[in-house]
């Protein structure tokens, strides 16, 4: 497979042959594999929150980070110094994805569910979490009442459908104040046992692209994807750490291209 031939038809928005994607998919199985529950990564790093498939707003993402970025998938947290970590959202799952739409759009262009099933047996393999230099985790959701430690994290068995309950469904679904491991309390006493400075966490839109949750800023939601499904006029944002850990956020609007896309859609296409 030529990877430079991919990578040029998909900047074209054109989607790459049902072979290919095959090809691709299993590669990116191979690296997956390899990852830990709570993937270890080294500063310099961005933090990118969901992206949810706004392709043209991803690609101003990447040039707005520079060369080092996390996105956190669900549609989608990531990282790139020179090399992109992903973890995985509460939409990387087969039962979601035939709700919004992927589904249906692989039958469309590709003509049969092939591609489909290429994608989502990926997500089996994505990471639960990152953790930069030991003391940024970095996940989804958020935190579980069944998660005192991180090392509870790395012996989650991850090779499945997300669940709908336990730690694993907590740790995609989970929102500050939810449930009661959420209040400030319970994530001042998290990061305290876990040696953390910070949780860095998505899943929820936030109008400023970037919010500490709390008073003593232990918790922060990235949120990558501007002008949210093309009608909720949010900027979007992108969480830097330098090699001292020092903290610089960057914020984006939306590409010209998605600008155009306004109005009402049913969804949010996953290729374009």
């Amino acid at each position: 497979m030529d990877s430079d031939e991919c990578m040029s038809k998909v900047k074209g928005g054109h989607h790459i042959l049902e072979g290919q994607l095959q090809l691709l998919c299993e590669y990116v199985k191979g690296i997956l594999i390899e990852e830990s529950n709570v993937q270890p990564v080294n500063s310099p790093v961005t933090v990118c929150g969901d992206i949810h498939g706004q392709f043209h707003d991803l690609m101003k993402l990447f040039q707005t980070a520079g060369q080092a970025c996390i996105p956190n998938l669900d549609k989608h947290l990531y990282i790139i110094p020179f090399q992109h970590y992903i973890t995985s959202g509460n939409h990387e799952s087969r039962q979601l994805t035939q709700v919004y739409e992927f589904y249906d759009e692989c039958q469309r262009k590709y003509g049969n569910a092939n591609a489909w099933r290429y994608c989502t047996d990926v997500f089996d393999y994505l990471a639960l979490s990152a953790i930069i230099d030991g003391t940024v985790l970095c996940v989804h959701g958020g935190l579980s009442p069944d998660i005192r430690t991180i090392d509870q994290i790395r012996i989650i068995e991850r090779n499945c459908e997300i669940p709908h309950e336990g730690p694993f469904c907590d740790l995609m679904w989970s929102d500050p104040e939810d449930i009661e491991i959420w209040a400030a309390v319970h994530v001042e006493q998290f990061n305290h046992v876990n040696n953390l400075d910070l949780v860095c966490r998505a899943h929820q839109l936030v109008q400023e692209g970037l919010k500490y949750m709390f008073q003593d800023k232990g918790l922060v939601t990235v949120w990558s994807a501007p002008n949210y499904c093309y009608r909720c006029g949010n900027v979007a944002s992108i969480l830097s750490f330098n090699e001292n850990m020092e903290r610089e956020v960057k914020f984006f609007t939306e590409t010209e291209e998605n600008n155009k896309m306004s109005g009402p859609r049913s969804g949010v296409p996953y290729f374009l």
